[in-house]
């Protein structure tokens, strides 16, 4: 079982405490995954990565591959709206640059992984940062003018993305650009690894072709892994073993670890 530590790593004025659990493998200098857990925003914690999928077959399967995993909380947007959920990001990525080191994990090396709404901020924290070396994004929207074209029952003003942003796209459209990935690639990104269910109900697939062409396009690397018959959080996927090795073999190859060591 790899060792956690709890802490808490900043405390936006006027709001609570934000913490964060980092395991490590037990040797030092473990290249670091940051993790951003799903939620619509709205929900979700950093002790779940992904509903359904236990720690042994999430969190310990990175770690048991050589990798620190570092959880993080993020203000929900029933407390704070967009952009403040990258503020909180940027928080925990300085205090493990900070601290990384005193507990084995190597932050010159750090991959951010994203699930649906925490991917979103994944790929937007990857995109204006220029110290991270890859992102990967598990069907996370990409384009909030896209997604506010798709059909959920809500109120425009309802959804998850409008709640998030303080209004639909329509009626905040640089807010709404502003945190749309797809909208802000740019060269010299990093690379990316996208995995997406091709029967996703929540979050369309072509959400995530969107991201990738716009990567493409100005030049990032970028694998795309659709799941055929997988749905949001990994529902009807029988086996998520193979998601989650397409995923570590990503950070292996851009954090230059060899995994081979800990097999």
């Amino acid at each position: 079982m790899p060792s956690i530590l709890e802490v808490d790593v900043a405390q936006p004025e006027g709001f609570r405490p934000l913490s964060l659990d980092l395991r490590t493998p037990g040797a030092a200098g473990a290249p670091l995954v940051v993790f951003l857990h799903g939620g619509g925003w709205r929900r979700g914690s950093r002790k779940v990565f992904t509903p359904g999928i236990g720690e042994a077959r999430s969190f310990d399967r990175i770690v048991a591959a050589g990798f620190a995993v570092a959880s993080c909380e993020y203000r929900l947007s029933a407390e704070a709206r967009f952009p403040a959920q990258l503020d909180d990001v940027d928080a925990a990525l300085a205090w493990l640059q900070a601290h990384g080191a005193e507990h084995g994990a190597d932050a010159s090396r750090i991959v951010l992984w994203g699930v649906s709404a925490g991917a979103t901020l994944a790929a937007l924290a990857g995109l204006r940062r220029d110290d991270i070396r890859g992102v990967v994004d598990w069907f996370g929207p990409a384009d909030l003018f896209a997604m506010a074209e798709h059909t959920t029952g809500e109120a425009p003003e309802d959804t998850r993305e409008a709640r998030w942003l303080g209004g639909p796209a329509a009626d905040r459209p640089e807010v709404a650009r502003l945190a749309s990935p797809a909208l802000q690639a740019h060269a010299g990104a990093p690379p990316f690894h996208i995995a997406h269910g091709t029967a996703d109900e929540h979050v369309p697939f072509a959400q995530s072709e969107a991201l990738a062409a716009a990567l493409r396009a100005v030049g990032v690397g970028v694998e795309l892994r659709p799941v055929p018959g997988g749905r949001h959080f990994w529902e009807g996927l029988g086996d998520t073993d193979v998601v989650f090795d397409w995923a570590i073999d990503f950070v292996a190859r851009v954090t230059g670890h060899n995994r081979e060591d800990h097999r």
